[in-house]
């Protein structure tokens, strides 16, 4: 392996496949101190993991018996929400404590200026300032810089001018240039002679691309992502230079959980946060050797039992170091899933009975239930109740609720959309949200318990020529929809002319939230 250091050997016969890498929690000889009092807390975050894409939700065709471990013991929910429909504003809710839109956060390109400015408040600076050592490991996708990197200098601002003491991250996407691991402000393995230029308008350099050279590639790409080809896979944007700094897509579970572990390592006499942040299962999907063939579903579902194993791995570290006793773990998904998002690689063709989002209409990009209704489960030995919870939640209360848990105090204009439910995330009360924004492209979904109002779009503005190429429903209409999910789970019947009144109410209700924020709109 190009990149990774030889002490990631001694894990190399951990898993061949599927099976479980820990049994329980509780802690080994090694503990930390016993004066320490507030947990550890790490968040594992997937990418484009649908609520139906794991066993303890009733996967079809492929196994996460780490995520069952935990689904045993933990709380798991069944109607647990990012705040958007896609990544970018789903990853800045859940650090800021406040609505992407607020930001204007969308779907950010590879080389885009940092979205969280250095000064603003969030979850990582909240911790650190209530004692806690911080870490980001994964994917990124939240900008970098001040608009025009130049990736062979220092790149800032970024993670750490917003709260994070470490990081070591993928810039952007699997997807896209450049295609080189981040550590802190530089470029890992960068050799001097030989630089990198980056370009998402026009090509650099003499890399071929996809669209050149077809018979290059190991699977085949629409046009969005047939640029520069590393790896044998085009990606969006053009890159040149950088040879010895281009990371290896298989290599990306050992990478990051050698990353996660020497992070706990570190930082187990402390209370420490750890985001996690998966490029898995957003595609392109090229899972290591040893999970291929390990579920039915081809690349999408081997990236399903990639990441899982990546779970258990960190999981395991952290009984080996003694802190798993003392550790809140909170793992989720970005928004809901997608099959053909750009790369042919059979996702919908093999996916036999499985239903990627259960039983919710639409997925990634959608304002329907499945562009945001997504797994999640928490567990914090000794203070979760094992249950299944239908608390109505929302990722963007993970802020509020972990500054309550610490006892940190929230200024008047800090995470103003994030509301304290930790009893809820605990398992401790079905009492959470009554009111809950679902973001998609263009438009906002409302529920207030069980009913769900999606705004009608604008006919004006319209929508991206790219939404076309997505099989999905998106949901998108030129008039109000109102559901009742407790008879529709599934969003077929379109009460709003039933109900004009409650219309009318919902959209008042969109607009004083957007107004004044969740915090003074209760």
């Amino acid at each position: 392996m190009r990149f990774i250091s030889s002490s990631i050997s001694r894990y190399s016969a951990i898993l061949i496949g599927a099976s479980s890498l820990f049994v329980g929690f509780s802690t080994s000889a090694a503990q930390q101190p016993a004066s320490l009092q507030k947990p550890n807390v790490v968040i594992f975050y997937v990418d484009d993991l649908g609520y139906g894409d794991i066993s303890p939700n009733g996967a079809i065709g492929v196994s996460t018996p780490n995520l069952d471990a935990l689904a045993s013991k933990g709380v798991n929910f069944s109607d647990a929400h990012s705040t958007a429909s896609t990544c970018t504003p789903s990853r800045y809710s859940l650090l800021t404590g406040e609505h992407g839109f607020r930001q204007n956060a969308a779907i950010l390109p590879g080389d885009a200026p940092a979205l969280i400015r250095p000064g603003k408040a969030t979850l990582p600076s909240m911790l650190q300032k209530a004692g806690y050592t911080t870490g980001v490991i994964g994917k990124w996708h939240l900008g970098l810089g001040d608009g025009s990197v130049d990736w062979n200098q220092d790149v800032k601002p970024g993670p750490l001018e917003i709260g994070f003491e470490y990081s070591f991250l993928l810039p952007a996407t699997g997807d896209r240039v450049p295609t080189v691991y981040l550590e802190g402000h530089k470029v890992v393995n960068l050799e001097r002679d030989d630089p990198i230029e980056v370009s998402y308008d026009h090509n650099v350099g003499e890399r071929p691309t996809g669209v050149d050279n077809p018979e290059l590639l190991r699977m085949k790409a629409d046009l969005q992502h047939s640029q520069t080809i590393v790896n044998g896979i085009s990606r969006i944007g053009s890159m040149s230079g950088g040879e010895a700094a281009l990371w290896v897509d298989e290599e990306f579970p050992d990478v990051f959980s050698e990353k996660a572990v020497d992070f706990i390592i570190r930082s187990k006499h402390d209370p420490f946060f750890l985001f996690f942040s998966f490029q898995d299962i957003h595609v392109p999907r090229l899972p290591n050797e040893r999970f291929k063939g390990k579920s039915t579903m081809g690349p999408r579902g081997d990236a399903i039992v990639q990441m899982d194993w990546v779970v258990g791995r960190v999981m395991q570290e952290l009984k080996t170091q003694g802190v798993a006793d003392n550790t809140l773990v909170i793992f989720t998904s970005d928004n809901g899933p997608v099959l053909d998002d750009g790369y042919d690689d059979m996702a919908a063709e093999m996916l036999g009975e499985h239903l990627p989002a259960g039983p919710f209409r639409g997925g990634k990009y959608s304002v329907f239930e499945g562009g945001t209704r997504v797994p999640m489960i928490v567990y914090w030995p000794g203070k979760s109740t094992h249950t299944r919870s239908n608390a109505l939640i929302s990722q963007v209360d993970i802020y509020a609720s972990l500054a309550g848990l610490v006892k940190q105090p929230l200024a008047k204009n800090e995470a103003i959309d994030s509301l304290d439910v930790m009893d809820a995330f605990l398992g401790q009360s079905n009492n959470a949200r009554t009111y809950l924004l679902e973001e998609a492209v263009g438009t906002l979904g409302l529920r207030k318990h069980n009913w769900k109002y999606i705004r009608a779009i604008s006919k004006e503005k319209g929508l991206p020529n790219w939404l076309g190429n997505k099989d999905i429903e998106m949901g998108f209409e030129l008039t109000p929809q109102l559901f009742d999910l407790t008879d529709d789970i599934s969003e077929q019947t379109n009460r709003a002319k039933e109900y004009p009144a409650l219309v009318n109410a919902m959209e008042e209700k969109i607009q004083q939230l957007i107004e004044k924020g969740f915090r003074y709109s209760q």
